[in-house]
């Protein structure tokens, strides 16, 4: 159940509440976690680990083997000094256990159903086929009609189809389901970086919601992060030659070959490792779950690096059924 820590008495008007897990690109965990930065926010409740997150692996420190701290899921509250909406930002640092998605998002609504929330918002990341050096682009999509048009006064583009996957996305269309109205912002990021984390998306998400919420921001720490970066794969463009020499967007063959090197240099996020994690377990045990495994191992350009485990999988299955 969710545990508040303290402000046991907090009062909120109007609140916005804003939710983020890591994805692609951090974008959504690298926005939120700056927003509360940047904001102050105070954190005032914590969703127990145990039900919704399990351990892959063990940590070793100095040659000591110990099971690491299980994610956190915490609640933080912001009140807008101009008396208009206040907000609360849901943040955690690893994607839980799908299967239990929906009561992860009931015990996060139960967290603050006394606040009465007017509004979820969410983040996410959107690659598409543009250059790592282009401003990134906006996208919206809502849970109404009427709130999309709402929307387009804000000077972004609207998300007619398409799929937003993990929490970042579940939560959303629960909340929809619930009968709470909400949105989500999305930055977008080059196909060929997917694997690591993108400031500049991150920046431009959170423009897009300040301007949402009038308020504003410092975001100019940001925009440090996002100059080392973009030097960093100019300097890998350049190892590969086949750096950006036209306005036009990188081919297939191009993004291929750059996300099989970024593979090499970069680290997947931790929540990616453990949803790889549990896949394969899954598909230990019921093989016809190895096309999700395949296609989540594909969706990151990992599947060389896993290639062995995966096709053992059907030698297991072989040898059960014989």
């Amino acid at each position: 159940m969710g545990q508040e820590k303290k402000e046991k008495k907090l009062t909120l008007k109007n609140p916005y509440l804003l939710v983020a897990w890591p994805g692609m690109g951090e974008v959504a965990f690298k926005a939120a976690k700056n927003l509360i930065d940047k904001l102050a926010a105070q954190e005032f409740a914590e969703i127990k680990p145990e039900r919704f997150f399990y351990h892959t692996a063990s940590v070793i420190h100095e040659g000591i083997l110990d099971l690491p701290q299980l994610p956190f899921s915490k609640l933080y509250y912001w009140k807008n000094k101009t008396g208009k909406n206040d907000l609360i930002i849901f943040l955690s640092n690893a994607q839980p256990d799908l299967a239990g998605a929906e009561e992860y998002f009931k015990q996060i609504m139960n967290s603050v159903k006394r606040f009465k929330i007017k509004m979820i918002v969410g983040f996410a990341a959107m690659p598409v086929p543009v250059d790592h050096t282009q401003a990134p682009k906006v996208w919206f999509c809502a849970t109404s009609k009427e709130l999309a048009e709402s929307l387009k006064n804000f000077n972004m583009n609207l998300l007619s189809e398409g799929q937003i996957s993990g929490m970042n996305g579940l939560f959303l269309g629960m909340a929809r389901k619930a009968g709470y109205p909400g949105f989500c912002l999305l930055g977008e990021i080059p196909l060929y970086t997917i694997q690591i984390e993108n400031p500049k998306a991150a920046k431009a998400v959170l423009e897009s919601f300040a301007r949402i919420m009038n308020i504003k921001l410092d975001l100019s720490g940001l925009d440090a992060q996002a100059h080392v970066l973009e030097e960093e794969i100019n300097k890998l463009l350049d190892f590969l030659k086949i750096g950006p020499q036209s306005a036009s967007p990188i081919g297939e063959e191009e993004i291929e070959k750059i996300k099989k090197s970024l593979s090499q240099l970069t680290k997947l996020p931790a929540s990616v490792k453990e949803k790889i994690e549990h896949l394969f377990k899954t598909a230990a045990t019921d093989i016809s779950k190895a096309q999700d495994l395949k296609a989540e191992l594909d969706r990151w350009s990992v599947y060389k690096e896993y290639e062995d485990r995966f096709l053992d999988l059907f030698k297991k299955s072989d040898n059960r059924n014989n």
